[in-house]
This record gives structure tokens, sequence and C-alpha cells, in this order.
């Protein structure tokens, strides 16, 4: 039985190979390359079906620069539907920026430097990365003075707080004349950026002072209220959308380091089906990681997607074969995966021009999926409309959810009792 429809395993020469999606499918045969290969071979497939991509991504992988080199392509291509991430990415991505730090303002740094002599010089470190103890306050200057405009002087998700500094971002990258950064390309393609945790980083640190400041009477007003509720609910409207409304009718997952985000972007479906009652949602049918800590930790963010099956976060039906874990750091493959599926994009795009879209599409039917439109899916536009939807699917589930309030006892009464 175990040597049933035995796959044999054989490499091609790299200096045969035509690209680097040839690298990819065929020299990489076991191992940790048979994981990669996996990696690859799965969002291959997702991307030709045409199904919309979450992408979870924890790290700093904005003061690191590599949005620059491969996150930036990857969203620009129209295949990813939302992000998720942490306060501190959205925070460090507007260092750049800065006015005052516009010549190199983050730099290399030995890791096994001497961190003593760093401080001393007001250099902070993360990693490999270094810079001056100026930009940060340099950065929670310009959120502080974004903070305190009219237009955020009301409550509002997280969605919509990242979509507004975005706005700003992308203003001061065009006065200073930098490249454009994470939160203003997410903003120019109406990409939602969801985090989990917003407390647990600089840019809502700003947002505290400031409360703080009006609490010891110091400022007159600041009516700025982070609508927690309404963000989550707003993560299930948009998984919602990729299951019953988007045509594919089925969502993959990309997830690049573990904590919170890989957490967030995989909660709407237990939200849903199991908070909500919405027995119509199922988890994902392709979902892809990378992380690095070892799947014996006990940790979320190293536990592999079988384990999610049995949260109903991935389907069970497909989960053997459509998805994969890579312990490994992203930062170390992604540029080269990504570089392959972008090339598989250019391929197809040659191909519609040379003989059109549907002979194209006919001799290669992934093709279309890869083709989809590079404006993407801008469901920040429709996230109002979306919400409404899934509110009106709670209406029809009235009696489940009222039922779902009570408990086989007075909880009230529970301390009281004691």
């Amino acid at each position: 039985m175990a040597t049933r429809n035995k796959r044999p395993i054989r490499a091609q020469r790299v200096d045969e190979c035509e690209s680097l999606g040839d690298v990819f499918e065929n020299s990489l045969p076991a191992f940790g390359g048979r994981s990669l290969r996996k990696v690859y071979e799965i969002l291959d497939e997702a991307i030709g079906l045409g199904c919309p991509l979450t992408l979870a991504i924890a790290g700093p992988v904005t003061l690191s620069g590599q949005h620059y080199s491969w996150l930036l392509p990857l969203l620009e291509s129209g295949w990813v539907a939302y992000v998720s991430t942490t306060d501190a990415v959205c925070y460090h991505d507007g260092h750049r920026s800065l006015g005052g730090h516009l010549e190199d303002p983050i730099f290399e740094v030995p890791i096994a430097g001497h961190d003593g002599a760093l401080r001393d010089e007001k250099i902070i470190r993360v990693t490999d990365v270094g810079f001056d103890e100026a930009v940060l306050y340099d950065q929670d200057r310009f959120l502080s003075a974004c903070l305190q405009l009219p237009e955020f002087q009301r409550k509002m998700t997280g969605t919509e707080l990242r979509y507004r500094i975005g706005r700003y971002y992308s203003a001061l990258e065009t006065r200073n004349n930098v490249p454009e950064g994470l939160l203003s390309c997410c903003h120019r393609m109406a990409i939602p950026v969801l985090v989990g945790a917003p407390g647990d980083g600089s840019l809502f640190l700003n947002s505290m002072k400031l409360w703080a400041m009006r609490e010891a009477g110091l400022v007159t007003r600041y009516d700025f209220d982070l609508d927690v509720h309404a963000e989550v609910f707003e993560s299930c409207a948009y998984h919602r959308w990729g299951l019953l409304e988007n045509p594919v009718g089925k969502l993959a997952a990309l997830i690049l380091g573990g904590g919170v985000p890989k957490n967030y972007s995989l909660q709407p479906e237990p939200a849903l089906s199991q908070v909500l009652g919405q027995i119509q949602i199922t988890g994902y049918d392709f979902d892809v990681q990378i992380v690095s800590p070892p799947v014996s930790d006990g940790s979320l963010s190293s536990c592999e997607p079988c384990e999610a099956v049995t949260w109903g976060k991935v389907k069970k039906e497909t989960y053997p074969i459509a998805t994969a874990s890579l312990q490994a750091d992203y930062s170390t493959v992604m540029p080269f995966v990504v570089k392959a599926l972008l090339d598989n994009r250019k391929r197809y795009s040659k191909m519609t021009r040379e003989i059109g879209a549907t002979a194209a599409y006919e001799r290669e039917p992934m093709a279309s999926g890869y083709l989809r439109p590079l404006a993407g899916y801008r469901l920040y536009e429709h996230r109002e409309r979306l919400c409404s939807k899934l509110k009106e699917d709670l209406r029809q589930k009235r009696e489940w959810l009222l039922a779902s309030l009570l408990y086989d006892f007075d909880v009230g009464r529970l301390v009281e009792a004691m």
C-alpha cells in the first residue's frame, strides 16, 4: 500500500531550465527543496484558477526594504484581496519619506556588533538594519500631526485609519521624491490593511499620546477612536465575499511569518460559522505558509495548515493537496517565488498579444487567472456594501443568534453564589 502510485524523483539540471519557474518545478526534488516546490506549485494553481489571495505578513517587512523588492510587485499583480499585518509595519513604512532623513535613513549594521556603542550613538538596531533614533521622533511628530486633522476626529475602523494614513504617506513621498511605500500602494489600489493587534505598535501609541494629553487637559480635543468590532466584522465580510460573491468561490491564504497577522487572516471562518452561525461559510481552499518556528513548539506561529483544518479555517476536502508549510525565513525565498510567478504572468501576457486572449486561454486555461485586472479587487471601496450584505445574513439567523446568548444557568449570579 505504501508503494502504490510511486512518483519517481527526478531533477532537471539548472543550466537546462529556461525560467525560474522551471527551477521551482523541476530542480527541487527533495527535502526542503521539495517543500519550497510545493509552495510554488500551490500558489501557481491558486493564481491560475483566479482565486483571490489574502496575504498575512509579520516582521519588519517595510523597515528592511523588502516591500520594495517583492511585496509591492506582488500587490500590483491584482491577485491580493487584502493584507493582514502589524501596526509596526505600518509605522515603519513612513521612515524613508520623512523630509529630514532623506539621505540613507536606514542602513546596514552588523548583527554581532557592539549594541552598547550603537545605543551611545542613538542608533536603533533591528537584526541587521539600523536607523537613527531621531527618525522615530520625526515619525511620531508626523503621525501626531495627521491624527489631529479634522478627518480623524471620529470613530473609525483600523482599515479606514490606515487607508487615510496611506494617503498622507503618499503625499509625503511625492513631496520628497521617494519611492512609493506599502500604505500608499494599498491606498492607491484600495487594498484593505487589517491589523489584529493595533495597540502593539507605535502608530497607535501616538494616538494614545494624544488621548492622554486630552485626559490631562493638555489639548482641548482629540476624538479619534478605533472601532475594533467593526474592523473584525469587516474582515468577515471580505471572507464572505470571497466565498459567496467572488465568481471563483474560493480563497487562498499566503501566510508569511506567524503571530497575530497569521491568525487574523484565518479567523473570519470560525467567526462567521461558529460565532455568527453562517453555516454556508467554509475555510480556505488553498493555504501556503512560510514560518520559521518549529511545529513542535505549540505556538500558533508554527502550526501547519492541517491543524487549521480542525478549526474549520482550512477545508478538510482540499488540505492534503492544496496546503503547504515551509519552515524558513520568508525573506530568503519570497523574492524568488514572486519573481517566478510574475514571470508566468509575463509569459501569458506575451501569448495573448501573439495569438489573442481567446486562443491563449484555450491553450493555457491558467492564463485567465494570472491575467486578471491589474487594478485588483479594490475591496476597501466595497466595504460598506459587503458589511451590509453580512448584516442581512445575520438577520436571517435571528433565532440562532439570540439562542447563542443564553447559558444553562444565570451567569450573572455565578459570583454572587460563591
